[in-house]
């Protein structure tokens, strides 16, 4: 997925501190439809229980060594 086809997306890497914050507002603001693009400097695994907990789906790319992105929806 291009950033500019995901209807919401946080760059985790430009977030000042931790950025779980952020990107639970992001998931909390999702709509049915939307798609969240998160990009992250490493593959984000302690997220993905979290988020099949809260019913959301997602499919992790790396894109480069230290640049990874998550496209999220609503499962």
């Amino acid at each position: 997925m291009r950033i500019k086809d995901a209807d919401r997306v946080l760059d985790a890497r430009e977030v000042d501190g931790e950025p779980f914050s952020p990107i639970m507002d992001e998931l909390d603001a999702l709509e049915a439809d939307e798609t969240f693009l998160l990009i992250n400097s490493f593959e984000p695994e302690p997220l993905y229980n979290i988020l099949k907990q809260r019913g959301f789906s997602y499919e992790p790319t790396e894109v480069e060594p230290d640049e990874w992105h998550v496209v999220i929806e609503h499962a």
